[in-house]
């Protein structure tokens, strides 16, 4: 019987690194690591060299100096005598803010437009079709400054919604139950008020309001015990076979607490009111949001709708064909059967259309609203002569904005995607 040796043990060799498979794949990423860590370097330091021959050097201690200039969009109290920073956090919360209008305002209506893309009805379908097709390929910026020119243009004046004393009538009518006048400075809707409401907590960024926090906590609150109550109702439907009557007590928990909290805070709606040549009374928007939010939003919502159509076309036609088979009517088989299924092909795309609105509103600058590019990006870049440091700390600012987004997002994604068992 014979037998074979045993292979000594040579221990680890340096040519191992190239020529053994389980040491080769560390090796090529080291060195593409330490190549991409000196060309990290080299450029960095090439900048510093190039500066200091400009007589430059590079520090954000600009933006503790007076800024100098006024803003037109304030969220948040500013004056001239605030410092760049102050003034690039005015512009950073318009950002958000026209952001976060664009996003929920061009979901709303890109769901609706890329179901009606599937309708039966000939003329619908067509309508929709020319929507997302006019809407997509004509450039956001355009749509920006048309919604602009429009309401520059065509909206009468304020003075128009004085009451001519000879005739009897205005040149120019409010609209929503005499509560929002389009002018061509300004669209002056409603403002709310808190009579026996709690004064507002005084930080070193901006007020806090209470009484705003109170009614969000309700909200927040509401929706946690309803779910709960849904959740509830649905156990018992599983152990019964019938499903407990919900809705009045939905809208008794969803609005009970909200308008008792208004009432007892003494919340008032104050609709604009012409007192002169100008509305007060109530808030008055810039048409320069308006446009920009409109712009963003009619163009968005075009790439949204293809999203939903693509992601209702995704499901199976047995899935509506079994709903129907089962007495639920086309309305309901959309809203209960087919969407929460296209959930998962919707939202990864949708999540790119978010990205997209929130750095196409960086064209406000195009309108003159003071968004962080307007601001932090240009007046400030300007006056300081810091434009490495300005247009840095504007990239790290759109980046940060736009991970969080994705992270929200990929979590809500997680949260609909199919449970496997």
């Amino acid at each position: 019987m014979s037998s074979t040796p045993d292979v000594p043990n040579q221990g680890f060799r340096l040519s191992q690194l190239v020529y053994d498979t389980r040491y080769r794949s560390l090796t090529i990423q080291t060195v593409t690591l330490i190549l991409v860590l000196l060309g990290f370097g080299w450029l960095i330091n090439n900048t510093v060299q190039n500066l200091q021959d400009l007589g430059k050097d590079f520090n954000f201690g600009f933006l503790w100096n007076r800024a100098g200039y006024d803003i037109g969009q304030l969220p948040i109290p500013y004056t001239n005598d605030s410092t760049h920073a102050r003034a690039a956090l005015v512009g950073l919360i318009n950002t958000l803010w026209v952001s976060l209008l664009g996003c929920a305002a061009a979901t709303v209506l890109g769901i609706f437009v890329g179901v009606l893309r599937l309708s039966h009805n000939w003329l619908i379908a067509r309508l929709m079709t020319v929507y997302v097709e006019v809407f997509r390929n004509i450039p956001v910026l355009l749509w920006i400054l048309i919604s602009l020119a429009v309401l520059t243009e065509v909206s009468p004046q304020p003075r128009d919604f004085k009451i001519n004393p000879e005739t009897g009538v205005a040149k120019a009518e409010m609209i929503l139950f005499d509560t929002v006048a389009v002018t061509n400075r300004y669209t002056a809707i409603p403002a709310g008020s808190f009579t026996r409401g709690i004064d507002p907590i005084e930080t070193p960024l901006a007020p806090i309001s209470v009484n705003f926090l109170i009614v969000a906590a309700i909200v927040a609150a509401s929706i946690w015990a309803n779910r709960k109550l849904l959740a509830n109702a649905t156990k018992v439907q599983e152990l019964t076979g019938r499903r407990p009557v919900t809705w009045w007590k939905s809208l008794l928990i969803l609005f009970g607490p909200l308008i008792a909290a208004l009432v007892v805070m003494g919340f008032e709606m104050h609709a604009p009111e012409l007192k002169g040549f100008n509305f007060s009374g109530g808030t008055n928007v810039s048409n320069a949001l308006v446009a920009l939010w409109l712009g963003l939003t009619l163009y968005t919502a075009a790439f949204i709708a293809e999203i939903v159509r693509a992601g209702i076309m995704a499901i199976s036609k047995g899935q509506t064909e079994a709903a129907f088979a089962l007495g639920l009517r086309p309305n309901r088989t959309m809203k209960l059967v087919v969407l929460p299924q296209a959930l998962r092909v919707i939202v990864p795309p949708l999540i790119s259309q978010y990205l997209n609105l929130t750095k196409n509103s960086s064209l406000a600058i195009a309108v003159g609203y003071a968004d962080l590019r307007a601001t932090l990006g240009g007046t400030t870049l300007n006056q300081t002569g810091r434009e490495l440091e300005s247009i840095l700390l504007m990239m790290l600012i759109y980046l940060m904005i736009s991970l969080t987004i994705s992270g929200v997002m990929n979590l809500y994604n997680r949260s609909v995607k199919l449970k496997e068992r």
